[in-house]
């Protein structure tokens, strides 16, 4: 902005007061908390039980650590900490570090104000600038966070006694600003030693240099709280310097599961095909998710990303698309022989049970879908409405669907069982009155008594077996 002091001068005169970056951050979340304003957009469930952790961590000024299993948003919650900070930080112009102008570190900001006194201009910093984040691995050096003699710059005639022949690292260059360290227990153990004195005494030291840099840095952490990669883990000394342990979840409804999937899918695609997706479809996809993370034959420890939901959402969406343009429609109506699509997209979601073999992923994933379609079907309807159903199966009839029928060839086949047509009709103004108007009838009529048929097979009331591409229906 033109009109913002370009000098430390001007600056000094405009009345500015530096204040570190953990009371930046309070004051900016205290002027939210008054006005009501959403802390974290985009994270949905976490307001009653993980937010009040976070805000009572940043009102005690304290440091952070993210603990959660994978895909919980720890890393998203980590990088949205950005709000909380000011929209423009002075800084001496040219600096490496984020200089205060008013209380230099670096030999170049205090050499340079020296020289130039309350003529030496200024920057501004904003805030993407001020957050760095290290993904920890086992080959990050001390060098990396902390910084190095830079051989080159000796080269360049600086004598290895000068502060100017330093470089710098990711936790200094964060002065004045956030530091991410993502999965640390990662960090190899003497790395996380390092990181003592940055934490408790809130300065560095490059390779016994003569230079102490009293740092202005919050630093938050992620980490996994099992070990399932063959890691190591966090030092206890290191734990104990950190302010505030932070534990994330999972949904804890599926209606919040669903929630969060139609905030991330991606569902607004290029193509001329509209694709509807039922409401008892989406539930479908959040309960095999749910069950996923409460079944004995999947490793629990490493957890069920919230990616799965997401990503087997898109398949979902992606198979009634590719349906419908392949039978040249302009509407689709997902339906569940679309839920096969969601088996390649749920491969590598979920890690098997060191007692089951691993060849049996596809069989599981296959159970997990049949219980979920049983559950929202429970959850609905009762097996005993459909005795008319089941009786058409009895006397030897069988029918063969599939996604390579359209929506009027499906709904043709079964309209044919004696009273389903009635069933259907009542079920479908149950569970989606309002896609009972004009183009989308007939399919969503398809998609429902597909449905309702699917949960009587997963009821125990009918048989079902695969047929070339498509799926045969009898007793």
């Amino acid at each position: 902005m033109v009109d913002r002091p370009q000098t430390v001068g001007q600056l000094r005169e405009s009345g500015y007061r530096p204040q570190s970056v953990k009371d930046e951050m309070r004051k900016n979340l205290i002027r939210k908390l008054r006005s009501g304003e959403n802390l974290f957009p985009g994270i949905v469930g976490y307001e009653e039980t993980v937010t009040p952790q976070i805000v009572n961590a940043i009102l005690s000024r304290h440091d952070m650590l993210f603990l959660g299993l994978r895909g919980q948003g720890k890393t998203r919650i980590l990088r949205s900490l950005t709000s909380l900070l000011d929209d423009a930080l002075p800084v001496v112009a040219g600096s490496e570090i984020h200089d205060d102008p008013f209380a230099p570190l670096s030999k170049y900001a205090r050499d340079r104000i020296a020289v130039e006194g309350n003529n030496c201009p200024i920057d501004y910093v904003g805030t993407a600038d001020r957050y760095f984040e290290k993904l920890a691995t086992p080959d990050v050096t001390i060098a990396d966070l902390i910084g190095e003699i830079d051989l080159v710059k000796h080269a360049s005639g600086k004598e290895l006694a000068s502060e100017d022949v330093l470089h710098f690292g990711l936790i200094p260059r964060a002065h004045r600003g956030i530091f991410c360290m993502n999965e640390v227990p990662d960090l190899s153990p003497k790395i996380q030693v390092g990181l003592f004195n940055v934490l408790e005494e809130r300065d560095i030291q490059i390779r016994g240099f003569p230079i102490r840099l009293n740092l202005d840095v919050c630093i938050v952490f992620s980490a996994n709280p099992e070990d399932y990669t063959n890691r190591g883990r966090i030092v206890t000394p290191l734990k104990d310097r950190i302010g505030s342990v932070i534990r994330t979840h999972y949904p804890l409804t599926r209606e919040l599961g669903m929630s969060i999937t139609d905030q991330n899918a991606w569902t607004d695609r290029d193509s001329s095909t509209q694709v509807i997706v039922p409401t008892f479809l989406k539930e479908i996809v959040e309960e095999t998710a749910r069950l996923a993370r409460q079944s004995p034959h999947v490793n629990q420890a490493s957890g069920v990303s919230v990616r799965m939901s997401i990503a087997n959402y898109e398949n979902l969406v992606s198979n009634a698309e590719r349906r419908a343009i392949v039978q040249h429609e302009s509407l689709a109506v997902a339906r569940t022989c679309d839920l096969n699509s969601m088996v390649s997209s749920s491969r590598g979601k979920l890690e098997l049970s060191m007692s089951d073999e691993s060849g049996e992923e596809d069989k599981l994933l296959g159970r997990i879908i049949d219980e979920a379609t049983k559950n929202i079907f429970d959850q609905h309807f009762n097996p005993k409405q459909f005795r008319n159903v089941v009786e058409h199966f009895d006397l030897g009839e069988s029918i063969e669907l599939g996604d390579g029928l359209s929506s009027e060839e499906t709904w043709q086949k079964l309209s044919a069982i004696r009273g389903f047509s009635e069933q259907v009709e009542a079920a479908a103004r149950k569970l989606e009155p309002t896609l009972l108007e004009g183009a989308t009838k007939t399919a969503v009529h398809a998609s429902v008594a597909e449905f309702l048929l699917d949960g009587l097979y997963c009821s125990n009331r009918l048989s079902r077996q695969p047929r070339g591409t498509g799926l045969q229906y009898g007793k």
